[in-house]
Parts: C-alpha cells; sequence; structure tokens
C-alpha cells in the first residue's frame, strides 16, 4: 500500500519551489499526496532559517504533529530544507523532538530512499550534503493551478552577508542551462501559465558559460503566450545597465525591482559585508529611475544590527524618506547560528529599543506606501487576476499590478486566473489598490 504524504512549507519563494520539486520526486517513487495532514503517513516541514519566529514554529508543530499520532495511526516526521542543514545535530540528537529524518535543499531526490530505510530500520535517517552541481533541472516541478509560476534558474549564494544562513544553507551558487529553463517556460505556457517569476537566491548573477541574467531575461520574454515575468531576489551588487535596458524595453517584463538596502549607514553595512555605500545605493536607484521612470521599487530592511546606533539608524531613515519605496519588508535583526555575525560581534542592540526603531520606521513606510497609492488613483493599470471573492467581498476580483501591488476590482465580464485586464483605479489604502475594468 503506498503511503500518503503531507507537506508544509515556510519560508521564501524558493522554498515553495522546492516543495513543487519534492511533490514530483515523491509521486515518481510510488508516494501519494494528502489534502489534510492528519490523513498522511508521513508529514514534511520544509523549512527556512532565515528568522527566529519560523524555526520556533517549525519546533512547536514537530510536536503537535507526533503528538496527534498514535500507535494504531503513527506517523513519520521530516525536516527539509534550510533548517535541516543550519540545526541537523539538534535535529538528530534531541530526543524530545521525535523526528524521522531530515534532508537538505540538494538531497530531494535522496528522500524515497530516506523514508524507507526509516520504516526498514526504525533508524534516524539524514541527508544534508550540500552540492556544487545539483539544479533539479531534470525534475520538472509539480504546481498547484494559478496565475503565476516560480521558476529558479539558480541555487546557492556566494556573498556571504554576516547576518545570514543562506550560503552556510543553501551552498554556493551555480545555474541552470538557459535551454532547460525556457522549455520549462514554454511548457508552462502550454499548461495555462500567464505569468513566471525567475528566481534565485541572488539571481541576477545568474550566468551559464556566455550567458547572463539580461540575456536570459530576453530569451524568457521571447516565449510565445508569456504575459508578465518577474525576478526575485537580487542584490544591489547586481544591476547592470544591460540588465536595466532589458526591462525597459520589454512590455511584458514588469518593471518592478526588488533592491534589498538592509541599512543606510556606512559602518553598518560595512559590517554586514553589503559592499555598497549609502551614496553608492542611492545612485543606483537613480540610474534605475533614468532607465525606467516608472519603476516600482521595493526593499528589505533590518534594525539594530549589532551595535547600530540611534545616529546609525537615523542614516537608514534617511534613504527610505530620499527613495521612497513602494514596498519594504522590514526586521528586527535576531542573531542566526553559524552566521559570521553570530561569530564576529555581539548582538548588542536591546530588544526595547529595536521595537522602538522598527515601530518608527513601518510607520514612515506606511505614509510613503499611502502616498504613492493615492499617487495611482484615476491611473489604469494591467492587472494579473489571481482569483474572484474574498472572505468580505465575494464579488471583487483580485490580482497584482506591474508593481506587485495588491488590486481589487470590479466588472461585469467573467475573468480568470492568469487573465491580464486593465483596471482603471479609483481608490487606495496603504496596501490596496481597487478600481474597476476600464
Amino acid at each position: 500500500m503506498s503511503r500518503k504524504v503531507f507537506v508544509e512549507t515556510y519560508g521564501c519563494q524558493m522554498n515553495v519551489y522546492d516543495t513543487e520539486l519534492v511533490k514530483t520526486i515523491l509521486t515518481n517513487a510510488g508516494y501519494e499526496w494528502a489534502t489534510e495532514e492528519t490523513d498522511a503517513d508521513v508529514v514534511m516541514l520544509n523549512t527556512c532559517s532565515v528568522r527566529d519566529n519560523a524555526n520556533r514554529r517549525v519546533f512547536g508543530r514537530i510536536h503537535e504533529i507526533k503528538r496527534r499520532a498514535t500507535a494504531e495511526k503513527p506517523v513519520l516526521v521530516g525536516i527539509l530544507g534550510c533548517m535541516a542543514t543550519n540545526f541537523r545535530r539538534k535535529l538528530l540528537d534531541d530526543r524530545q523532538l521525535k523526528i524521522d529524518f531530515i534532508a537538505g535543499p540538494d538531497s530531494y531526490k535522496q528522500l524515497p530512499h530516506l523514508i524507507s530505510e526509516v520504516c526498514d530500520t526504525g533508524d534516524k535517517q539524514f541527508n544534508i550534503t550540500l552540492s556544487e552541481f545539483e539544479t533539479y533541472a531534470d525534475i520538472y516541478p509539480t504546481r498547484s493551478t494559478g496565475s503565476n509560476a516560480w521558476v529558479a534558474v539558480m541555487r546557492g549564494c556566494n556573498n556571504y552577508c554576516t547576518f545570514c544562513v543562506v550560503p552556510h544553507t543553501r551552498g554556493r551558487e551555480r545555474s541552470r542551462d538557459p535551454q532547460g529553463v525556457i522549455d520549462e517556460v514554454k511548457r508552462l505556457v502550454s499548461e495555462g501559465f500567464s505569468q513566471v517569476t525567475l528566481l534565485g537566491q541572488n539571481v541576477n548573477s545568474y550566468r551559464y558559460e556566455d550567458t547572463d541574467f539580461a540575456d536570459l531575461m530576453a530569451m524568457v520574454s521571447d516565449v510565445p503566450g508569456v504575459k508578465k515575468i518577474r525576478f526575485t531576489s537580487p542584490h544591489p551588487k547586481d544591476f547592470p545597465l544591460k540588465l536595466l535596458n532589458v526591462m525597459a524595453e520589454r512590455p511584458n517584463i514588469c518593471k518592478q525591482l526588488h533592491m534589498p538596502l538592509q541599512a543606510g549607514n556606512d559602518r553598518i553595512l560595512d559590517k554586514m559585508n553589503r559592499t555598497y555605500t549609502k551614496e553608492e545605493f542611492l545612485s543606483l536607484v537613480d540610474q534605475v529611475r533614468s532607465v525606467i521612470p516608472d519603476a516600482y521599487l521595493s526593499t528589505d530592511v533590518i534594525v539594530g544590527f549589532c551595535s547600530e546606533t540611534p545616529e546609525e539608524f537615523e542614516d537608514t531613515m534617511d534613504v527610505m524618506r530620499k527613495v521612497r519605496f513602494d514596498t519594504a519588508f522590514m526586521f528586527k535583526y535576531s542573531e542566526r547560528p553559524n552566521t559570521l555575525a553570530s561569530v564576529r560581534f555581539k548582538d548588542d542592540v536591546t530588544d526595547e529599543e529595536k521595537t522602538r526603531r522598527i515601530t518608527q520606521l513601518v510607520a514612515l513606510q506606511r505614509d510613503i506606501a499611502f502616498e504613492k497609492r493615492m499617487d495611482q488613483v484615476g491611473q489604469i493599470q494591467e492587472v494579473v487576476v489571481e482569483k474572484k471573492g474574498s472572505r468580505k467581498d465575494p464579488e471583487a476580483y483580485i490580482g497584482h499590478n506591474d508593481g506587485n501591488i495588491l488590486v481589487m476590482f470590479y466588472g461585469e465580464g467573467q475573468y480568470a486566473p492568469g487573465d491580464v485586464v486593465k483596471v482603471k483605479i479609483s481608490s487606495a489604502t496603504p496596501d490596496i489598490l481597487r478600481g474597476v475594468v476600464a
């Protein structure tokens, strides 16, 4: 009798993509997929190790799952992804966790073997080897239906920002053959997907022989039927003019750039090993807007990094005021095990001070976001439809515009996920645009 498997996914879009790979690998090995955790014989948590609260949630879920198991209905628990690599010793040695197997991001092809070995021997199994070559280019992900499909074009990261554990949990950068990416995109179009998002830990560092990321973007843009193209996540060091020109020239490439600032002070940026200064970042923003005047910009910011003073935090506030990002993801610094910062620096900014700073930053960004949304009232925008109806409004269509801003709109026609609809924006909040079909 085939075993039923259930997967919960935490963290970034790459983890979502990896879960889709895992589904294909286990389906090919004869496993079935449970829609509910309680129906599964094997429950896997595909984990993130970037934020401390994500780790706490996973440890809590392990205990919940095992408490529900009975002698009549036993369940195997596996940990996949970044926590498997970063917390392997705790996961394997802590008897209270009762984990049966773990697999790192480069070991998913070994999952059928790991699960079989647990069943045959009763012993914990693990494979957390990081590869210099594995890209899963030979695995076509099992996706849910919808408007957007994630396509990983590279894996790993070479940047070694001192606050980040990703290079230690996902290994070195390696890029897929561009022809494999194009073949995957063509298949996605044939399956009804109209939007693709190219993924990588540092996506525009992509290089395969003579093909760089700008070349790859142009190749994907040329695939018939691709209505919208996005990419994430980049590093500010990897925005060559060539890439900006491709984005400006191709109407199906969304004019949205994620530009992670992290901090606005030069000393803190140096401690973070971000390889740019405040002024270099601002100059890059100026270049982006000179090539793509209507570009939407988003960012990531960390407050309270090791030894950051109130005056240095004000430099971050200054950058936020000058750039006026459309969207920002803002976090209090939390020390991550096995990062360079955890070894070299002391996490010496109090939680109270971090909370004060994040509150101030969020308030500033919310005001900026509201002003920018209000500026869009009256515009006609292209929106990729995701679904019809929400819990509060069953008649509204829901989608995102080119800037990845949520749009709710109304119209007499019938629109399906993936349709691109022209919408006239009629009202705005800091988080949502509303409109009607133009």
